[in-house]
C-alpha cells in the first residue's frame, strides 16, 4: 500500500469525540459515566423547527439547491443580522454551510500555506487542526485566567508580521466561557484594519450569554463588507447540533470563493434542513432559546459553586457559552492526569485544557449543557471523593516545572 499524503499526517480531529469514544467503551463494560465532554445542548430542538423539516420532506424538498443556500433562508439571516448585529447584509454576503466547514473553507480562501493566523490559546480545537492541515502557521495569543481570558492587545501587537493574514476572535469563548469586553472588541477591529487582516469572528455562542446587553461584534465596524467574516450556527443557540446547519456573513468576494469551495466538496446543504433554519429564526422560536439559556444559567451557577467547593480547584463564573474552565493547579495534577483520574475513579468524562492549546495546561473543561442539575451535583461529589481517595498527586507542581 502506498503511503498517505503528507497532509494526512496533520489531521487531528476533535479530542472531545475521541474521549467520548473512550467513555462509551467504559459504559459498554457496565460503568456509569457522567458526560461533560461534548459541547452539545442537552435539549430537544424546538418543535416548530422539527415540524418545518418534516413539512419540507413531505413537500419533496430533497433535491439539489444552490450551493449558496436557499434564498428564503439567506434573506431570513439578513433580517436577523439587521436586528442582532445592527446592519443588514446583502444575500450575496451570506453562505449556508456547517459552521465547522466554514472555518476551514475561510482559511483556504484567505490564507496561503506558510502564512500566519493569529489564534487564541486556549481555543476550539478545530482552529488548530484546520491550520495545521492546510500548512499555515498558528501564532498563539495566550488567554490567561488572571486576565479574565481577554486578548492582551499589547502582546497581540508583538505577534503580527507581514505574513499574518487572519485574526480569529471567539466571543462568547470556547472553552473558557469568557466574553470579550466591548472596548477590546473595538480595538481588535481597529488593529485588524491597521494591519490589513481578515477577522474570523466566531459567534456560534452569541445567543448563549447571561448578561442583559447583546454581545459586541467586530462586524459593527465594517458590516462584513471589507475584512470581517462572522461565523454562526444553529447548533448551540437552538439545540440543533445534529442538524449541521450554520452560516457565514462576509465580504462578497470572499463569500463567492467559499461558495465555490462548498460546491466542490459538499454540493449544498440539504434543503429540508435549511427550511428548519428558517423556522429557527422566526420570533416564536425565541421563547425556546430564552428558556434554554435561563436553564443553562441555573446549571452554570450550580457547577461553578460546586467546583469552587473542591479543595485545589478554583473556577471563574463564565459570562457566556456553556463551559467552565476551572484552574486545577491546587490539586497537584496536570490537566491530563486530572482528566484521567476523574474518568477512571469518578466516572466523570471531562477534557484536559491542553486539548484546546498549550496555554490550557492548568485547566480542564466541563460542558454543563448536557446534564441536569442533579447530575451536576452528583458529578461534583464523585470528583471530591476521587481526589480525596487519591493517595498523593502523581507529580507535584515543582517537579513538573523543573
Amino acid at each position: 500500500m502506498k503511503k498517505l499524503s503528507d497532509a494526512a499526517h496533520h489531521i487531528h480531529g476533535q479530542p472531545m469525540f475521541q474521549l467520548l469514544e473512550k467513555a462509551e467503551a467504559l459504559e459498554k463494560q457496565g460503568r456509569r459515566i457522567l458526560h461533560f465532554e461534548i459541547g452539545t445542548p442537552g435539549f430537544e430542538s424546538p418543535a416548530n423547527v422539527v415540524g418545518a423539516a418534516m413539512e419540507a420532506l413531505r413537500a419533496g424538498k430533497t433535491r439539489y439547491v444552490s450551493s449558496w443556500g436557499i434564498e428564503e433562508l439567506r434573506q431570513a439571516i439578513c433580517r436577523d443580522a439587521a436586528a442582532d448585529l445592527g446592519f443588514q447584509p446583502t444575500d450575496r454576503q451570506v453562505l449556508i454551510l456547517p459552521a465547522n466547514a466554514g472555518i476551514y473553507f475561510l482559511m483556504r480562501c484567505v490564507v496561503n500555506p506558510g502564512e500566519e493566523i493569529l489564534v487564541p490559546d486556549p481555543a476550539f480545537s478545530s482552529y488548530y487542526s484546520a491550520i495545521e492541515f492546510m500548512g499555515a502557521k498558528a501564532v498563539r495569543m495566550p488567554l490567561k485566567d488572571e486576565n479574565a481570558f481577554q486578548i492582551d492587545l499589547e502582546d497581540l501587537a508583538k505577534k503580527v508580521s507581514d505574513q499574518t493574514r487572519l485574526l480569529i476572535v471567539n466571543s462568547p469563548h470556547n472553552p473558557t466561557g469568557s466574553v470579550l469586553q466591548p472596548e477590546n472588541m473595538q480595538k481588535l477591529g481597529a488593529f485588524a484594519k491597521k494591519n490589513d487582516l481578515y477577522i474570523l469572528s466566531d459567534e456560534v455562542y452569541r445567543k448563549v450569554h447571561y448578561g442583559e446587553k447583546a454581545i459586541d461584534s467586530p462586524s459593527s465596524i465594517d458590516h462584513c463588507k471589507e475584512r470581517t467574516i462572522v461565523l454562526n450556527s444553529f447548533s448551540k443557540s437552538h439545540a440543533m447540533s445534529g442538524w449541521r446547519l450554520g452560516y457565514v456573513i462576509g465580504p462578497e468576494p470572499v463569500i463567492e470563493k467559499m461558495a465555490l469551495l462548498l460546491q466542490t466538496i459538499l454540493s449544498c446543504v440539504p434543503p429540508f434542513i435549511q427550511y428548519a433554519g428558517i423556522a429557527a429564526l422566526r420570533p416564536e422560536t425565541d421563547v425556546s432559546v430564552k428558556t434554554m439559556v435561563a436553564e443553562l444559567k441555573k446549571r452554570r451557577d450550580v457547577i461553578v459553586r460546586g467546583l469552587n467547593s473542591i479543595p485545589g480547584i478554583t473556577c471563574r463564573v463564565p459570562e457566556g457559552a456553556f463551559y467552565v474552565f476551572p484552574d486545577i493547579r491546587g490539586t497537584g495534577l496536570d490537566a491530563g492526569q486530572f482528566a484521567s483520574l476523574i474518568l477512571e475513579k469518578a466516572g466523570v468524562a471531562l477534557l484536559p485544557g491542553t486539548d484546546f492549546g498549550k496555554y490550557g495546561e492548568d485547566h480542564v473543561r466541563l460542558c454543563y449543557s448536557t446534564t441536569e442539575i442533579s447530575v451536576i451535583e452528583e458529578a461534583i461529589e464523585k470528583m471530591k471523593a476521587a481526589l480525596q481517595q487519591a493517595e498523593k498527586p502523581l507529580l507535584n507542581r515543582q517537579e513538573r516545572r523543573s
